[in-house]
């Protein structure tokens, strides 16, 4: 087992998840006018992918111990293939919207076979660091947004695509080109793996029997976690979806520099200052990224200017850095026994709560307008303010935050 090569493959194969997520939302437009969409349909359309990152977590996070790391990895980069391809050659007819469907859904069901594998592998090659790692892994996904942002941007630069008169054809030349993007580090992963071995997780060597792994499910903290991701994935990801269509009709401008822009601010903090949340409790680092992500929601939905696009953007960076990356390390931390099956349900419900915030997003999109998508959901991160600065004090009056020892927890 070379544990570099699988730690750099498991970051290729997330910049590949998060690369169809900024290159998606940037050709959402150029999709609809193609096939005709509603921002309401494209909204339902997008869902499948979620809904499908969800399944695939879940069955994939439950396999991982049975069927192998490096079989469901091969299986997601097939998938990286076969969407795409369907999506392009999708027909102009009443059936598109079936293909498009389809294909939105085996996007999904790739990412989510993705995440089911990287987290529990990276928790189980790094046991005494796992917040930490997570960071650094988790750096990948804005590094994704980044890199497939910029390739979309200077294709609409280099073919036009941002002229007030654009050919059809080469509308949809533009957008089939920036999808096939995809293709190429699922393509570069999938060699990575192929005859690479890969670990047991941390929760068979150490003895924890598939009860044990189950019944961290219900435990009422794990719950109340659970609640906390849905809320969290939805503050984070369903504006991060809109943002190139939201605010490119409030402020004028190409949005997907936006998402580019808050990609960037969220890669350097994970990557180069994943210590700030190992040396701190995670509940005080997620305290402050709820107010600031409430604040940097509310402000983007008041935005007529790129400049103001940008502070605005600014704030919500920061603030949503640390959610996803934390609420999966502590998860790790603190319910080690549930190891990639919780895992796999904190992931899912992630991406599920986004399948349900996207068509709600289009809907108040299409009936009340591109503001209103960001003042609604700004609501979610004033909740998570409470929640979180509840539990940091609840972990104060019980000696503090720390890490449960899963070798102590499975009495090994």
């Amino acid at each position: 087992m070379n544990p570099r090569r699988l730690f750099i493959a498991s970051c290729i194969a997330l910049i590949t998840t998060s690369m169809v997520f900024s290159i998606r939302g940037d050709i959402l437009d150029s999709l609809g006018s193609d096939f005709r969409l509603s921002k309401e349909q494209l909204g339902a359309i997008l869902s499948p992918a979620f809904w499908g990152f969800t399944l695939s977590i879940l069955i994939g996070g439950s396999l991982v111990d049975f069927v192998g790391m490096r079989l469901l990895m091969l299986v997601s980069a097939a998938g990286y293939l076969l969407g795409p391809l369907a999506i392009i050659f999708a027909p102009r007819n009443e059936g598109s919207y079936t293909v498009l469907y389809g294909a939105m859904l085996v996007l999904g069901l790739s990412q989510g076979l993705v995440e089911g594998v990287i987290n529990p592998l990276c928790a189980t090659m790094y046991p005494e660091e796992k917040t930490r790692r997570m960071n650094i892994l988790h750096a990948w996904w804005p590094g994704g947004l980044i890199i497939g942002g910029l390739a979309s941007y200077a294709l609409t630069k280099a073919l036009g695509l941002d002229a007030g008169v654009v050919p059809p054809e080469t509308r949809t030349f533009g957008w089939q080109i920036k999808l096939a993007l995809i293709m190429i580090p699922a393509v570069i992963y999938a060699a990575m793996v192929w005859t690479e071995k890969f670990p047991a997780t941390e929760r068979v060597t150490s003895g924890v029997t598939n009860g044990e792994m189950i019944g961290e499910m219900f435990k009422p903290m794990f719950l109340l976690w659970w609640v906390c991701m849905w809320m969290t994935a939805s503050a984070e990801l369903g504006p991060d979806q809109w943002v190139a269509s939201v605010i490119g009709n409030l402020a004028g401008m190409q949005g997907i520099l936006i998402l580019v822009y808050t990609a960037g601010l969220m890669f350097l903090l994970r990557f180069f200052g994943s210590g700030i949340t190992h040396g701190q409790s995670p509940l005080a680092v997620l305290t402050v990224s709820a107010i600031l992500t409430a604040a940097g929601l509310y402000w983007l939905s008041t935005v007529t200017t790129p400049v103001q696009a940008f502070l605005a953007a600014t704030v919500f960076g920061v603030g949503k850095t640390y959610f996803w990356p934390l609420m999966l390390g502590v998860t790790s931390e603190r319910f080690p026994k549930g190891g990639p099956l919780a895992l796999a349900v904190m992931g899912g419900t992630g991406n599920l709560a986004v399948a349900f915030i996207l068509p709600m997003m289009g809907a108040w999109y299409d009936q009340l307008g591109a503001a209103a998508a960001f003042r609604y959901v700004a609501v979610l991160p004033m909740v998570l303010t409470a929640i979180f600065a509840g539990l940091l004090f609840y972990y104060r009056s019980q000696g503090g935050y720390r890490a449960v020892k899963l070798d102590a927890a499975a009495g090994h």
